[in-house]
């Protein structure tokens, strides 16, 4: 029983406290397993929606280098839990932004993309009705995921 499970585990965060607790189980199952953390987080894409406007430019329009601009340093803010729990927990950490209207499929994309071969994120907060109506992005993720997803409640 020596082996490794895991390698590299990929923690989603949006900097809520719940997914701030998804990070610390994340950090502390990489110790144990001698793994590396990728932090995710997910900003949300450009859409200009220029056509509305016609020939004009609407006053507070950014452009899309802008937007990525701004997308980079939420993301670095939001990630530096990431960074600290690793570094504090002398863990290898590497974090990633990515832009997208759907959260759960950069989710899924980044932990292909990164050979991640488990994903721990936050469930999330909904109950009851909005629940089943909307979903959530860990629900999604568990359907879409080809790696074991472990849900922090």
């Amino acid at each position: 029983m020596g082996g490794k499970m895991f390698r590299n585990i990929l923690v989603p965060t949006d900097g809520s406290a719940l997914s701030r607790r998804a990070v610390r189980h994340a950090v502390q199952l990489a110790k144990e397993q001698k793994a590396r953390v990728t932090g995710l987080w997910v900003g949300p894409a450009w859409e200009p929606n220029l056509y509305a406007y016609g020939d004009s430019v609407p006053p507070g329009f950014v452009s899309k280098k802008q937007h990525a601009a701004r997308v980079r340093r939420a993301g670095a803010r939001v990630l530096r839990t990431v960074k600290a729990a690793a570094a504090a927990a002398r863990v290898p950490c590497e974090c990633i932004c990515v832009e997208g209207a759907f959260p759960y499929i950069e989710i899924v994309k980044a932990a292909r993309r990164k050979r991640c071969d488990l994903i721990v994120m936050a469930s999330h907060s909904r109950r009851g009705i909005s629940r089943l109506l909307l979903g959530s992005q860990a629900s999604k993720v568990l359907a879409l995921a080809t790696v074991p997803v472990l849900v922090c409640r």
